[in-house]
């Protein structure tokens, strides 16, 4: 229920938002607005509203929206509101209300990672964990326990910062420079190699394929929570009680205990575990489980760090409300070029189309981040929201893009494209929509398949 609800209201605020920039700004320019709709087919609710009754519409299938306005070339219009029609504007008007929607979009995105900004994000400390041989951070000569500082020229503040940059950096560049500092304050400058990023697996983390990976302290096999009815409160075991021994192995942390208990599903496991200074013997047979094509055991137990080790690694980045705004719209820019790079990369084969994604993983997503919290549901909010404003800018007939394409021409050769040629791009832009709607449903499927 969660993600269907973030999926629909992720989907009526962006639309919202899209249409009520063109609204906006055809009421601004003087033309008269028929319809107001959220979503196509048959109307739920509609209501009339204003000097002009605009109908305001709220339809059956969500998957976008429309504002319908008059013109003559739809229906005839009376003699005193032909000035009104949206066909009489001048090119430059047209070209104003057409281009409304998508920057709707993008100054929404500028308005939440403003409101971000100045909230504190949180994140994850750029601490450099453990360097697996042969990596391309090996090669760098990185070292365990060193902090990223720069990546290139641009500083960083955290695992995120790190990985954006190294993505933007990977469709510039073969490597780049990276500015670290040892624990004893010492400065070192690194040279990765970014030549054996995968482009054609955008499933596969950008650090994980470079060997970069966080830092992660040692965790004492200490539990923190307990699932109701899971294998572990069935066997006994309690929040706080601290892992001794597996089958008579010593057990020194967490990650060893969650691997005992992965490679025994639906074997009784005998635990000996601390409790209040007391040593206590339990009995856990582990739930067997399917994940990625194997059996696994399960019991139902987690670690639970205590907040002195939360402040280790994480870290809060907060702006003032100019530097703020000064972030969020830096940030709304290169994400935007970032997207429109990544598709050009998929034009010419360098990057898999896998990337792209249609509403069962939007929604998959919109579920995922409303679960961690309100930030990382405006995040992702925001990132969707430059996807949408992107996409319809494109030079594409039936999008956006392709309605200002025409009105440039127009605006250039000074007299209006041809009906012929709107109809050939008509159905051109239909194509390649179609294109790639069953594109993005087949990634959709095949990740639903493949897990």
């Amino acid at each position: 229920m969660l993600t269907l609800f973030a999926f629909l209201f992720t989907l009526g605020v962006l639309i919202t938002i899209h249409e009520y920039g063109h609204y906006l700004v055809a009421r601004l320019c003087g033309v008269k607005v028929l319809q107001f709709s959220i979503g196509f087919g048959r109307a739920l609710y509609k209501r009339s509203f204003g000097r002009d009754g605009t109908e305001f519409i709220l339809a059956a299938f969500p998957l976008g929206g429309y504002v319908r306005m008059l013109d003559e070339r739809e229906a005839p219009v009376a003699e005193e509101d032909l000035p009104r029609a949206f066909n009489r504007q001048p090119v430059w008007r047209r070209m104003a209300i057409v281009v409304a929607g998508p920057l709707a979009n993008l100054l929404l995105a500028v308005a939440l990672y403003w409101i971000l900004f100045m909230s504190g994000v949180t994140g994850l400390k750029p601490i450099v964990g453990d360097v697996p041989a042969g990596s391309a951070a090996a090669h760098a000569s990185m070292k365990p326990g060193e902090v990223v500082r720069k990546i290139g020229d641009d500083p960083v503040g955290s695992w995120q910062d790190v990985r954006w940059l190294i993505l933007q950096q990977s469709m510039k560049s073969s490597s780049v420079e990276i500015e670290a500092t040892s624990g004893t304050s010492e400065t070192h400058l690194h040279r990765l190699d970014l030549s054996g990023l995968a482009h054609d697996d955008p499933e596969r983390d950008v650090l994980d394929q470079l060997g970069l990976t966080p830092y992660q302290p040692a965790m004492p096999a200490r539990v923190g929570e307990i699932i109701e009815d899971g294998a572990a409160q069935r066997g006994g075991l309690q929040v706080g009680d601290q892992i001794v021994s597996v089958n008579g192995a010593p057990i020194f942390d967490w990650e060893s205990f969650v691997s005992m208990v992965r490679e025994n599903p639906g074997r009784a496991l005998s635990l000996k575990a601390k409790r209040a200074n007391q040593e206590v013997m339990l009995s856990v047979t582990p739930d067997a489980v399917k994940e990625g094509g194997r059996t696994i055991g399960r019991i139902g137990a987690a670690y639970r760090m205590e907040q002195h080790e939360l402040d280790q690694l994480l870290v809060e980045i907060r702006y003032a409300p100019l530097p703020a705004l000064s972030q969020a719209i830096g940030k709304t820019w290169d994400t935007s070029i970032f997207s429109l790079k990544m598709l050009g990369n998929m034009l010419t084969g360098a990057i898999s189309w896998k990337g792209v994604s249609g509403p069962v993983t939007i929604a998959s997503y919109a579920g995922q981040s409303a679960q961690v919290g309100w930030k990382a549901f405006l995040t992702f909010l925001a990132l969707v929201s430059i996807s949408l404003g992107v996409l319809n800018l494109l030079p594409i007939p039936v999008l956006d893009g392709g309605h200002l394409m025409y009105y440039m021409v127009e605006f250039l050769k000074g007299s209006p494209v041809s009906e012929r040629a709107m109809e050939i791009g008509q159905k051109i832009g239909f194509a390649l929509l179609g294109l790639l709607m069953a594109c993005a449903l087949y990634n959709d499927i095949n990740r639903l398949i493949t897990g």
